[in-house]
């Protein structure tokens, strides 16, 4: 980064101007704090192309269509002015090195690190494309790396032919070397398939270091782009045909951008789309590499780092200009870390237990002088704010059980404060549905961070919902409390607005651990890992497996592929093996499969599972081989516990039968979030303000105590809030805390 010119603005529509990340013919990209803090690339227009009505409605055209691009993968557009005299947009900022920077500094990537590299640009390509719009510029500098992947910048947003070294008539936008041969010939409209062939050539040069081209000059490059065979020497073999197909002459002949994802993915030992790569690179335990090389993570890290150095947003205000004067440093927000390479740790010894918790017991801790708790009667209630809380969830789709127990949790609490005459302000709640579908998800947190009534929201359902949308509340600084996702990945993205409100899946395998070892008198444990559930999967299976060996107890550990439907000889091996008792890694529909071979083998011992299984597809699929199984999951049932009396009853008057799984736990978020807002002055009763007093936050609920690592929202682990579920007769039935150690 370059430090800002003298002629550069200090500020531009709310955004503090830290330095230069790059300058061209078309403007200048810098890096800015927003006004709500976040780190952000703004792209700023030369005011001559402002002047220009073709050029401004091609800008707004495609500033709109780029809103839509959802990728993981693109570096999001965070907003944008069309209209200003000098238009801008604002994109995430990434902190890590560009392609072309990496591999100068440190050589070609490994093959691995290719693979997870063109997967993911491919996926970014191909959400770009059903968006209806073309990169055009796909080349090593336009690719930044980060511990998850890789981003793509720049995508044809307010891009002009002219902003290029190429400026003969007929020739289009792209930079030579990396432009597709219909282009380089002087004629063609880029399109999809010229995409996929820049990408070719990103490929071959990350894993030679040299473009497939060659270099030389503008009209060298064009002649052997259209003419000459690219050269793929020590392009490993096993990526040789992918690329070489990417860099066909005949732009028909490309593999399309979709086609490519998955052929990088089912070629590749394990899927390149996995994320358990950035748990490795934090240190979570595990057997497989990381997809970059140790001296790319210390670079990224470091960067990461320099990020929290750099100035706040200063005068520029995080909330509203009714609070008055600009908040002083000691009321300011801090930032969230990024990132690092930092340890998974188990944090023991437990929360402090402040006052009651639970919504019905709410206490108004705000020290206000305003009066805006006092008075009573229909004037009072005319005259409290009204602040919402938002429900992402999946209502309709395959977890809908789950998201509309949450709703009804949820709703729950707030009709039990807005009861009270003495509250302070009154609550609303507004859900959006994703179906459970992550290419839905953003749009969903979209529609509540659009509210700006709205300043906390429970939820996502699942873990892929759950990272599908963080950016986007990270960005408006949305505080997310989440209670029923587990992926530990959630808690390593760096996000400063995350409340990972339960026990991760990491943690479950200690009380899976303590369960067998303890109750169950296991002395050989099966581990089955199913490589159709993917992450969750290894992240129980591999944390077993390292706590039963620090044990010293034995294991036996198989794989199962995910095209695999007969667990007959999974059964047979774990036998031969000695196992005497089995924890499946998986869901429920493929667990159903393992119970009916346990079953029909007459295999003897105990048969285990977490939360993935506690599902009533489950025992309708497993039917009398269900019986017995024990599941450890991060839920409980609030009926038979002596906390949780009053809640039930509440909740059966409420909504006619017992609470559901996650009911109260989602009660118990909304009870979080009620009191910490509460405590908050009313004019810092803003996102910004009430995500870091969460994440500060001691609160006693229903299911257990709650306390947050205020670095990075992860749930302080006291050894609570697992449960033990059981199947009998029929059903599950609740049978207490699960231990987290073994007793004696």
């Amino acid at each position: 980064m370059e430090p800002l010119r003298t002629t550069d603005p200090a500020r531009l529509s709310g955004h503090r101007l830290l330095g230069r990340l790059g300058a061209g013919g078309m403007g200048v990209v810098y890096l800015a704090r927003s006004p709500h803090g976040s780190l952000v690339a703004l792209k700023v227009i030369q005011a001559e192309y402002g002047e220009d009505a073709g050029f401004r409605e091609r800008f707004r055209r495609e500033a709109e269509a780029a809103r839509r691009v959802t990728s993981p993968w693109v570096a999001a557009l965070v907003d944008a002015d069309t209209e200003a005299a000098r238009p801008w947009l604002a994109t995430v900022f990434v902190p890590g090195p560009s392609l072309g920077e990496a591999v100068v500094a440190h050589g070609p990537l490994p093959e691995r690190g290719v693979r997870v590299l063109g997967a993911r640009l491919a996926e970014a390509l191909r959400d770009i494309h059903t968006a209806g719009l073309v990169h055009r510029d796909v080349k090593p500098g336009n690719v930044l790396l980060a511990l998850d992947g890789p981003r793509l910048i720049d995508f044809g947003v307010a891009r002009d032919p002219r902003d290029t070294a190429l400026t003969s008539t007929g020739v289009v936008v792209g930079t030579p070397g990396f432009l597709p041969p219909e282009q380089a010939g002087g004629g063609g409209e880029p399109g999809p398939a010229g995409d996929v062939f820049s990408l070719g050539c990103v490929l071959a040069h990350a894993a030679t270091g040299r473009p497939p081209f060659g270099t030389g000059t503008v009209d060298a490059l064009l002649f052997r782009t259209v003419h000459d065979t690219p050269d793929l020497d020590g392009v490993p073999p096993g990526l040789a045909g992918a690329v070489r197909d990417c860099l066909a002459k005949d732009p028909a002949a490309r593999p399309t951008a979709g086609e490519l994802a998955r052929r990088l993915a089912t070629t590749s030992p394990t899927s390149p789309a996995d994320p358990r790569e950035l748990l490795r690179a934090a240190g979570v335990p595990g057997d497989e590499t990381a997809w970059l090389p140790e001296p790319l993570v210390r670079m990224i890290a470091e960067r990461s780092a320099a990020g929290l150095a750099l100035p706040g947003v200063d005068d520029t205000e995080l909330d509203s200009a009714a609070a008055g004067a600009a908040p002083t440093d000691e009321e300011r927000p801090p930032l969230g870390r990024p990132v690092g390479r930092r340890r998974f740790l188990l944090l023991s010894g437990g929360a402090a237990v402040v006052a009651a918790g639970g919504v019905t017991a709410w206490a108004v801790l705000s020290g206000d002088s305003e009066g805006d708790g006092g008075g009573s009667g229909a004037a009072a209630a005319a005259s409290r704010p009204v602040h919402t809380i938002g429900l992402h969830a999946d209502l309709t789709g395959d977890q809908k059980a789950v998201g509309r127990a949450q709703e009804k949790g949820l709703r729950l609490a707030v009709e039990e404060f807005n009861a009270r005459a003495d509250r302070p302000f009154t609550l609303a709640v507004k859900t959006a549905d994703d179906g459970g579908d992550p290419a839905r998800a953003a749009a969903a947190a979209g529609r509540l961070v659009a509210d700006r009534s709205l300043l906390a929201v429970i939820g996502p359902t699942t873990d892929a919902t759950t990272q599908a949308s963080l950016t986007t509340y990270d960005t408006a600084l949305l505080p997310v409390v989440a209670v029923s996702p587990g992926a530990t990945l959630l808690t390593l993205l760096g996000c400063r607005s995350l409340l990972h409100a339960r026990p991760t899946d990491t943690i479950l395998p200690f009380h899976l651990s303590a369960y067998l070892r303890g109750t169950a008198k296991s002395r050989t444990v099966g581990v089955v890992d199913d490589r159709a559930a993917d992450t969750y999967a290894w992240e129980i299976s591999s944390t077993l497996s390292r706590v039963l060996r620090d044990q010293r107890q034995p294991a036996v550990p198989k794989v199962v592929s995910a095209l695999r439907t007969d667990f007959g000889t999974v059964v047979d091996a774990l036998r031969n093996g000695g196992a005497d008792s089995v924890v499946f890694a998986g869901y429920h529909d493929r667990a159903a499969l393992l119970a009916r071979e346990l079953t029909a083998r007459r295999f003897p011992g105990a048969r285990t599972a977490a939360q993935g299984v506690l599902d009533a597809r489950f025992l309708s699929a497993a039917g009398d081989a269900a019986e017995g199984w024990v599941l450890v999951a991060p839920v409980m049932d609030p009926a038979a516990v002596p906390r949780g009396k009053a809640f039930t009853a509440a909740y059966r008057e409420r909504f006619g039968a017992g609470p559901e799984r996650y009911a109260v736990e989602a009660y118990d978020a909304a009870g979080l979030v009620v009191r910490t807002l509460g405590g908050l002055r009313s004019a810092n009763r803003t996102r910004a303000h009430l995500t870091t007093a969460l994440r500060s936050a001691k609160y006693q609920g229903v299911t257990r105590n709650f306390a947050f690592d205020p670095k990075t929202g992860a749930l302080v682990i006291d050894g609570t809030g697992v449960h033990l579920w059981q199947v009998s007769g029929g059903r599950f039935v609740y049978r207490g805390a699960a231990p987290y150690q073994v007793a004696g």
